[in-house]
């Protein structure tokens, strides 16, 4: 038995609606139908991407996601940065170009640190 890679990536947040509707509102990411009533599961490929209410007995801390990198790509980067600066969104490291092409990070609500890339 092998494992054959990432198959579905879901984050644990203090609020579902709140977490859901900065995805959506923010990143432009849809919604699909396939979410159970914990969740709210986003149309993204080649791997689903999900936020969730923590599982039974997860507390979670001040800084979710510590040691965690999450990276998401974006058509235009530089864009998505203006556009989340000005919306007041915490940018975590400024856009740099790179290997990845335009890369910055930003804190989402609950305080997960989100890398976005444009290559």
């Amino acid at each position: 038995m092998t494992v054959t890679g990432v198959d579905f990536v879901a984050l644990q947040v203090r609020d579902l609606e709140a977490a859901a509707s900065f995805y959506e509102q923010r990143l432009g990411l849809k919604r699909t139908s396939a979410g159970p009533p914990h969740a709210v599961v986003f149309d993204t490929a080649p791997i689903p991407f999900a936020v969730r209410e923590p599982l039974p007995g997860v507390r979670l801390p001040e800084r979710p996601g510590a040691g965690v990198a999450l990276w998401l790509k974006a058509d235009d980067a530089q864009r998505l940065h203006d556009e989340l600066a000005g919306a007041g969104v915490p940018i975590t490291s400024a856009p740099v170009d790179g290997p990845f092409g335009r890369t910055f990070s930003f804190a989402d609500p609950e305080g997960y640190v989100v890398t976005v890339h444009d290559a």
